[in-house]
């Protein structure tokens, strides 16, 4: 199955990425997965391929080209010791605001594409990346017209990049999967974030599964095959419903 590698021209350097398609037909509607903190490794790129075999071309942009070369990562062997010693360094180079800037660039490519169904895009991120998803959307909101976060973390803090100030700016439909007892999206944060979305009339919907942080991972040590097959059943009837019937 098809996946091409390509290089993104950013303002602040060249972003190494992935196109993923289905193996026959096109155009397809496109979408732009934002990766979790473990950067690009099989598993990720496996997971591209999955929606592109729904039906999608996937732009899966590597988020730490400002870092430089790394890995890829083995999850398993990042999480058995100190992770943030590995991967902050990585993290510290982009954010949500970053990579909001990232994806005017992000696209711009897809807009060069003649496989490329619609003007329409949809976002999916997850853990790190379901931040990016969300302020992508409210930062381009005529293009960006649904995103899903699953298990993203710090969705609404008193950052002054935390997803929920661009909330008003949304015109996307969007889908949070929270997870069970993530100390990284407690209660009382989802309560601000979902308090947000009602009050700027965003449609949206959340649900929490029981599962842990990273669920959806297939390299993670804490991954649930059950709640990833629901979570791709969400995700897929969502992007079914609102990205598909061109422009």
């Amino acid at each position: 199955m098809p996946n091409e590698y390509v290089t993104i021209r950013t303002r602040d350097g060249d972003c190494a990425s992935h196109v993923m398609t289905p193996a026959s037909g096109g155009p397809w509607p496109a979408v732009i997965f934002y990766m979790d903190a473990g950067g690009i490794r099989p598993a990720m790129l496996d997971m591209a391929q999955q929606l592109a075999d729904a039906g999608y071309l996937v732009l899966l942009p590597d988020l730490f080209y400002r870092y430089g070369p790394y890995g890829p990562f083995v999850p398993k062997e990042v999480f058995a010791g100190d992770f943030r010693v590995i991967l902050g360094p990585l993290m510290a180079t982009t954010g949500n605001d970053k990579a909001a800037q990232d994806t005017e660039a992000f696209l711009a490519y897809l807009d060069t594409r003649d496989d490329v169904a619609s003007s329409k895009v949809g976002a999916v991120g997850f853990c790190m990346g379901g931040g990016m998803a969300l302020v992508s959307a409210g930062t381009y909101p005529h293009r960006l017209t649904v995103a899903a976060s699953f298990h993203g973390g710090n969705l609404a803090t008193d950052a002054p990049t935390s997803p929920h100030l661009l909330v008003p700016k949304l015109r996307a439909e969007i889908y949070i999967a929270a997870a069970e007892n993530d100390g990284s999206y407690p209660p009382a944060m989802a309560e601000r974030l979902e308090r947000s979305l009602t009050q700027a009339g965003v449609r949206y919907e959340t649900q929490t599964y029981p599962a842990a942080h990273g669920w959806m991972m297939q390299d993670f040590p804490v991954y649930d095959p059950d709640a990833a097959k629901r979570g791709w059943g969400e995700l897929l009837a969502l992007f079914g419903r609102t990205l598909h019937g061109g422009d």
